[in-house]
């Protein structure tokens, strides 16, 4: 595989994982009643989209166009997840637990794609590194809400 190749399948794998958490915020916000947690999952939705230009500024700079978010489908999986486990039980413990699980699968896909993209750019390095990092200091927010 071509270099440019290797470096859109990072770029795409990064940005996939970044507006799966955009997606499941603007899904899950609107069954929020409390508005510090909303709040709370504002914050985060910014902190995600700021993680977004990045990787957009990069495929710009890089002339990648073809930098893709999720599929329709993963998107209405994602949305009838997201519903169906909220269905009976919308509560702030119900809603941190669904975006704890989120934010595990979230660290755990950062990892993975970094070892799977080892060597391959070490500007998209840095971005999984921050996206990780963010992923953890969210994990501090959210525990809280548990209880």
């Amino acid at each position: 595989m071509e270099e440019k190749e290797l470096i859109t399948k990072y770029l795409n794998a990064i940005y996939q994982n970044i507006r799966t958490a955009i997606q499941s915020i603007e899904d899950i916000i609107k069954k929020v009643e409390d508005d510090a947690f909303i709040s709370e999952l504002s914050k985060e939705q910014d902190g995600y989209s700021c993680l977004a230009k990045e990787c957009e500024a990069f495929a710009k700079a890089e002339k990648i166009e073809d930098i893709k978010d999720n599929n329709w489908i993963e998107k209405a999986k994602l949305w009838t997840s997201v519903n169906m486990s909220t269905l009976t039980d919308n509560s702030n413990r119900k809603i941190a637990e669904l975006m704890l699980i989120g934010t595990f699968m979230g660290i755990i896909t950062c990892l993975k794609d970094k070892s799977d993209h080892k060597g391959i750019s070490k500007e998209l390095d840095e971005i999984i590194d921050k996206l990780y990092n963010y992923e953890r200091n969210n994990i501090d927010r959210l525990l809280p809400y548990l209880d």
